[in-house]
């Protein structure tokens, strides 16, 4: 059983380095960051990223002074690095494989066929599972190399690179959306009565009870989060 230490952030960074980012979550982490953090609390082991392979669990191993571990076989096999593309005889535009991408390598737009930027895959295969049409391939990009051997610290850094702009992207426009809910909402609290049906005061008073509290909840969590006020 593992126990968790102080976090060394100056060791969790040099974990992260040494991950190959292609933000598969194999290792049951939601991305290489989260995992790397795991590893320098002592919450996780060295040798649970199938895509960094057996060289990986040696770089890893190596930072943290402890011994090169089997990979082990329950996070997955190490195996020559893959990319998808789309069936365009079979893609309907449904857009579910676009947010399911950690490096922004899908491009397309509702009802209308989806296009893979090979050089930004990473082979996670996270599109794969949301598919509802089963149009993603994924296809051997490396021929019998595998591990570090098939990916290279270039492509590591562009992948970590998309990832965090994409995060940051998806934040922004969360925080937007929250917005946008929170004005609506706010003008219809300014004339509640021509936005309902009911002419009841009580029952008027009690809706608007109810809205300032969700905007009050709203406005306390994007506070939270750092978000616009």
């Amino acid at each position: 059983m593992k126990h968790a230490t102080p976090l060394q952030p100056d060791l969790a960074a040099r974990l992260l380095d040494a991950l190959p980012q292609t933000q598969c979550t194999r290792c049951g982490y939601p991305d290489c960051a989260a995992y790397a953090q795991a590893i320098a609390a002592g919450e996780a082991a060295t040798n649970q990223c199938p895509p960094g392979g057996q060289e990986g669990v040696a770089r890893l191993a190596a930072i943290t002074g402890t011994a090169a571990l089997p990979l082990d076989p329950a996070f997955g096999q190490e195996a020559p690095r893959a990319v998808v593309y789309i069936d365009e005889n079979w893609c309907i535009g449904c857009t579910l494989c676009i947010p399911a991408c950690p490096t922004d390598a899908i491009v397309g737009s509702n009802k209308r066929m989806h296009t893979v930027i090979e050089a930004y895959c990473t082979g996670c295969e996270l599109c794969l599972p949301v598919c509802p049409v089963d149009c993603i391939v994924l296809e051997n990009a490396s021929g019998s190399a595998t591990g570090w051997a098939a990916w290279s610290s270039a492509q590591a850094d562009t992948a970590r690179q998309r990832y965090t702009q994409s995060q940051l992207r998806r934040q922004r426009q969360a925080v937007e959306h929250a917005v946008r809910l929170e004005h609506k909402a706010q003008t219809k609290l300014a004339n509640l009565a021509a936005h309902s049906q009911h002419t009841d005061p009580a029952v008027l008073d009690k809706k608007r009870s109810v809205i300032e509290a969700a905007l009050e909840r709203a406005r306390a969590k994007r506070q939270a989060q750092g978000g616009a006020a």
